[in-house]
């Protein structure tokens, strides 16, 4: 998920009552929520590299539990050097532990559910594990956190105005809280019944050997379904509120045949990076006057509607299949 997301749930987290646990809970927590993604200092090193390492270590089991363990004793040694505000809860060293536990643990679970996923098995194991049920930046679970937040902080105002008792934040948190569960819920419940839908069906006379399903930004029960069969990658739209998918009316993506030029730029860095990570990786070779341009998609990221592509390596050969650029690019781009 974004860091807006992660900062959000981890001040929910903090007004649900962490922090009255222990001073600088909702330090702790906005920290730890946002750690993990320390990883991106690798795009330092280019898109590629940043592919390679992004929810990579920091967000294993291993990694999130050196980091989380790390976070709470600095909070608390540095906490012990500030004096104390008045009716402030004391400073729990174990309180901190757990505080930052919970942060680190709410980012590597919050960044599970989208389609991108994390590799919680390193460094023992680098697949990669995803529940495809969110949107990376999802705005409708965004408009849910920041309502449970702020909606409480304008009661207050309303209040304070008529001079009753002042409102906490508690219950707004909580709700948000719990808002986000249940969109966790209907998002899973709506993709388990699209995927039903696509293994249900053959898609030019074959049969699937795998099927995906991917959300979209806003509506929960819209869905883009990716197949594939033995010849070819099939993509179409889906809605859990349906009865079922069209499957006569889909994109094909055709598999290609196995060339000394695709030989040759799936040996390239950035396109060896791409087939680690992607689940449908597509490629496409067409020979150009001064060799061939061969371009390699993860199509859970490629749109139905535009077949803009993200996630994508592009390798240019020349005529000998000498590499002559390659390069990796994270944002749609129009196909030429």
């Amino acid at each position: 998920m974004d860091n807006l997301t992660h900062t959000l749930t981890a001040v929910a987290l903090s007004q649900a009552g962490l922090n009255r646990k222990t001073r600088f809970a909702t330090l702790t927590l906005i920290l730890g929520a946002n750690l993990p993604d320390i990883d991106f200092v690798s795009l330092l090193g280019g898109a590629a590299t940043c592919l390679k390492y992004h929810r990579g270590i920091t967000h294993s089991i291993l990694g999130g539990a050196v980091l989380a363990s790390l976070l709470g004793a600095a909070v608390y040694f540095l906490g012990r050097r500030s004096a104390p505000k008045k009716a402030a809860p004391p400073l729990d060293f174990r309180w901190l532990l757990a505080t930052s536990w919970i942060a680190v643990g709410s980012h590597v679970l919050m960044d599970f559910t989208n389609s991108y996923g994390i590799r919680p098995f390193l460094p023992f194991s680098g697949r990669w594990y995803a529940w495809d049920i969110m949107f990376i930046v999802d705005p409708l679970l965004l408009v849910l956190l920041a309502a449970g937040l702020t909606l409480p902080a304008l009661f207050r105002l309303i209040t304070e105005e008529v001079g009753a008792t002042k409102t906490g934040f508690r219950g707004g948190a909580i709700f948000g809280l719990c808002a986000m569960l249940a969109l966790w819920g209907i998002r899973d419940l709506a993709h388990r019944r699209v995927l039903g839908f696509l293994d249900s069906h053959t898609y030019g006379q074959e049969d699937p050997i795998r099927v995906g399903a991917f959300p979209g930004p806003l509506n929960p029960f819209s869905w883009t379904g990716v197949v594939e069969t033995d010849s070819a990658f099939r993509m179409l739209t889906a809605s859990a509120l349906d009865s079922d998918v069209d499957a006569e009316h889909t994109i094909t993506f055709h598999k290609p045949e196995n060339t000394p030029a695709l030989d040759a730029a799936l040996k390239t860095p950035s396109a060896m990076i791409l087939e680690d990570f992607a689940r449908f990786p597509w490629a496409n070779v067409e020979t150009t006057d001064d060799g061939f341009d061969v371009t390699i998609q993860d199509l859970r990221f490629t749109s139905p509607a535009t077949q803009a592509r993200a996630f994508a390596a592009e390798v240019k050969l020349d005529k000998n299949l000498r590499v002559a650029s390659q390069s990796f690019q994270f944002m749609p781009r129009e196909r030429q």
